[in-house]
């Protein structure tokens, strides 16, 4: 692991996903989760502050990096708190564990999102939820030709984001129904602003 991937990346990413219009997204979304949740790519704990105490019993922390997520504030939670040092291919927990999970700005950066979503499916209890808000493609032709020319050199620079993912596509081909769904460009550059979010069964 390079100085840039160990060092420089992992402080970056949490000041770039710190920023408050994605901290307004994760406001809209994390609230919704009950029981116990799996959080996939937990990142640096920003989600943590937005999960409800009354309604949450235990969040497993899922990410892979363990500099990332030694960067999060992890004092007053009101609720159990697990990380699990582990990629969203391989989730090491039991089949049918999860009443929630939450997945916000990760899913551009799996690798094998195919067998993730599968995992992901088999930790999910029956009527569990998957609470999602990510990025992805823009139905605009001019942002979309701009975030097809971008993708190559923006995935090397941030740990292999990609910012065309069709994701209400992505989550139907891994098993998952939409439940709901909303989309819309928020605050930033357009090619990487466009977000999905919802709640998938």
């Amino acid at each position: 692991m390079g100085f840039f991937t160990r060092y420089l990346l992992p402080r970056a990413t949490h000041y770039i996903c710190s920023h408050k219009s994605l901290a307004q997204q994760r406001r809209k979304v994390v609230p919704l989760a009950r029981g116990q949740v799996l959080e996939i790519g937990a990142g640096s704990g920003l989600n943590l502050p937005f999960y409800d105490p009354r309604k949450v019993q235990r969040v497993w922390g899922l990410e892979p990096r363990v500099e990332m997520w030694r960067q999060a504030d992890t004092r007053n939670l009101r609720f159990n708190l697990e990380f699990l040092e582990a990629p969203a291919e391989r989730i090491p927990l039991k089949d049918g564990s999860a009443d929630t999970i939450v997945v916000t700005y990760t899913l551009c950066s799996v690798a094998g999102l195919s067998q993730a979503l599968r995992d992901m499916r088999r930790v999910l209890k029956p009527g569990g939820e998957l609470l999602f808000c990510e990025h992805g493609a823009a139905p605009h032709p001019r942002v979309r030709r701009w975030q097809e020319r971008l993708n190559p050199v923006w995935g090397k620079l941030s740990g292999g984001c990609r910012l065309n993912l069709q994701i209400p596509s992505l989550l139907e081909n891994g098993g998952f129904s939409i439940r709901s769904l909303d989309t819309g460009y928020i605050g930033g550059p357009s090619f990487a602003s466009y977000n999905y979010w919802g709640c998938a069964v």
